[in-house]
């Protein structure tokens, strides 16, 4: 588990390494507040994502499904500062379909901990394709790193997008076009 003590300590000693006071009033509770909210940002560390692979229904459908637009929260492992964006995912079930809200806690279990969103993207495609027997996965992430927006080049807007494609997907090009016309497809339920 996240040793909150050794956190609370180093942010103490970053405090004072810039210069400032942690003993201030407004500091004061600053290192326990940072400690706290790294269990909450890296509980991904000591998640096992498998649980949430218990939600399988047998249901005969082959067919594309897709969940667009599914929020998440990371941390860049490279500067320890968020980036955030949304997930698409699509699978085509062999005989078995998730539970829709799984997927989103399988998304959360992979970015709750010091990333890089090429390896999300990567990690997210895989544990899918290979739990689920999918006969094809495909995931795109759209995300904005404040490690480029907020600090070094100070590029607001720029979005960064990743893939992964897995199987059929991968394998067939209509079934890839398709689902990348869902994905951008604008959305007509809320």
């Amino acid at each position: 588990m996240v040793d909150q003590e050794r956190i609370r300590s180093a942010i103490r000693t970053i405090l004072e390494a810039v210069g400032e006071d942690p003993d201030r009033e407004g500091l004061r509770d600053t290192p326990a507040r940072v400690a706290r909210m790294y269990a909450e940002l890296f509980c991904g560390l000591h998640d096992d994502p498998s649980v949430h692979l218990k939600a399988v229904f047998d249901e005969q459908h082959h067919e594309v499904v897709l969940l667009k637009d599914i929020a998440f929260h990371s941390t860049c492992e490279h500067h320890l500062m968020p980036f955030h964006g949304s997930a698409h995912v699509a699978y085509i079930p062999d005989g078995k379909v998730l539970g829709i809200s799984k997927f989103a806690r399988v998304i959360d279990s992979f970015a709750r901990r010091p990333q890089v969103q090429e390896r999300l993207t990567s990690q997210i495609a895989d544990f899918l394709s290979e739990g689920l027997r999918a006969k094809g996965v495909a995931v795109v992430i759209e995300a904005v790193h404040t490690c480029m927006t907020v600090r070094g080049v100070r590029k607001s807007g720029t979005a960064v997008v990743t893939s992964a494609l897995r199987g059929l997907v991968l394998k067939n090009q209509s079934t890839r076009d398709e689902i990348m016309t869902l994905i951008h497809a604008p959305r007509r339920v809320e």
